[in-house]
């Protein structure tokens, strides 16, 4: 039995999984959000959202830019809150670079936490889950 295609007019909903490598300040952060912001436009589903490497900076409420530039990690914090993205931070990574919630803050002894809202710490399984369900993986890499 043949399955019938799609209208010509019809848009094949997609799942991404988004991976960020790069710093806050580097140009695929900004590239990565407007990626983001276009894949809901166009109807698309997001999966995940997984920053590692450096990117897990984006989810520091520590971090402060300077008035004449772009905060980016603000714009992405919103951005998850907003649209209730599953936006997760790789723990190991985080954990490297000083990026804590509540629970791990308190497990390492630290004095606080500084997770931004609508981002929360997870391992690679986490990742590798959301490659599974997506139909598209697209990283942006530490330029």
């Amino acid at each position: 039995m043949m399955r019938a295609l799609p209208a010509a007019n019809s848009v094949l909903k997609m799942k991404f999984a988004i991976a960020l490598h790069g710093a806050p300040h580097a140009p695929s952060s900004r590239r990565a959000l407007r990626f983001a912001q276009a894949v809901l436009a166009a109807g698309h589903r997001i999966e995940r959202i997984f920053l590692y490497q450096d990117a897990v900076y984006l989810a520091s409420s520590l971090g402060v830019t300077a008035r004449d530039e772009y905060d980016v990690a603000a714009d992405w914090q919103a951005f998850v809150t907003q649209h209730q993205i599953d936006a997760v931070v790789c723990i190991a990574a985080a954990l490297r670079r000083g990026v804590l919630d509540a629970a791990e803050a308190q497990r390492h002894e630290r004095s606080a936490a500084n997770l931004a809202a609508g981002w929360s710490l997870a391992g690679l399984g986490q990742w590798h889950e959301a490659v599974q369900l997506a139909d598209r993986l697209v990283c942006f890499g530490g330029d």
